[in-house]
C-alpha cells in the first residue's frame, strides 16, 4: 500500500502548519494556493506545490485532485471560495474532504454540502488554552463531542508514587485513565497496580462535566 496522500488548499498559517506536520508524519502533501508568491515560499517543503484557483474545476482536475486520499480546504478568509472549493473536491471524487470553518454558519454550510469533517481551529484552540490557563497541570484538551473529552494531565505532586487504584478515578470522578506516559514509554489501559510518578502524563477520558470535576479536585487530593 502506498503512502497516503493529502492535498491542502490554502497555504495560510493553518494550511502551512497542517501540511508541514503531515509531512513530518511521513505523508505526501500537495500544497495549493492562488498566490504564486506563497507557493514559491513553500518551495521544497511540501511534496508538491501548485499555483491554482481552487474554484476552477478544470484546473483542479489537471492537478489530479481525484487521486488524493484526503483534501483539506484551509481557506478561512473567504467563505464563498471555501464552500466552492469543498464542493469541487467532493464532485471530483476525493475520498475524504475536510474543511476549516471560521463561523458556526460557515460550518453548517460545509456540513450541508457533505464535507466529511469540519474544523474550527480558532475556537478549538481557544478552548484548549482556557483549560490550560485554569489547570496548570493540564497539557492538552481534546473535545470529542458535546458530551465527552480526552485530556492529558501531568501527574501532580500529591499523586507521586500512588497507584491507579489509589486514585480510583472511575468511581470517584466517572473518568478513565486510558494511558500513562512515563520516561520509560507509554502504557495503554494501565492496570489498577500501575504506579504514577510526579511529571508522568495521564491520558484521561470521560464526560465533560466529570473531566472538569477531575481537573478541579485531583490536585487537592490529600497525600
Amino acid at each position: 500500500m502506498g503512502t497516503q496522500q493529502f492535498v491542502v488548499i490554502g497555504l495560510g498559517r493553518f494550511g502551512m502548519s497542517l501540511g508541514m506536520e503531515l509531512i513530518e508524519l511521513g505523508y505526501e502533501v500537495m500544497g495549493v494556493d492562488r498566490s504564486e508568491e506563497v507557493v514559491e515560499e513553500v518551495g521544497g517543503r511540501f511534496t508538491y506545490a501548485a499555483v491554482a484557483d481552487a474554484t476552477d474545476e478544470e484546473m483542479l482536475r489537471s492537478l489530479g485532485i481525484r487521486n488524493f486520499d484526503c483534501g483539506i480546504v484551509a481557506i478561512g478568509e473567504n467563505m464563498q471560495t471555501s464552500i466552492l472549493a469543498a464542493i469541487l473536491l467532493k464532485e471530483l471524487g476525493v475520498k475524504k474532504v475536510v474543511a476549516k470553518a471560521i463561523t458556526v454558519l460557515h460550518g453548517r454550510a460545509l456540513e450541508k454540502i457533505g464535507v466529511d469533517q469540519v474544523i474550527f481551529p480558532e475556537r478549538d484552540m481557544g478552548i484548549r488554552v482556557a483549560h490550560q490557563l485554569v489547570t496548570p497541570n493540564l497539557l492538552d484538551y481534546i473535545k470529542l463531542s458535546d458530551d465527552y473529552s480526552i485530556v492529558e494531565m501531568r501527574v501532580p505532586t500529591c499523586l507521586n508514587s500512588r497507584t491507579v487504584a489509589d486514585l480510583n478515578s472511575r468511581s470517584r470522578f466517572g473518568c478513565t485513565i486510558v494511558a500513562l506516559r512515563t520516561e520509560a514509554g507509554v502504557t495503554i489501559a494501565p492496570t489498577a497496580l500501575d504506579r504514577m510518578h510526579e511529571g508522568d502524563v495521564m491520558v484521561i477520558a470521560g464526560p465533560n462535566d466529570r473531566i472538569e470535576q477531575f481537573e478541579r479536585e485531583v490536585v487537592n487530593i490529600e497525600e
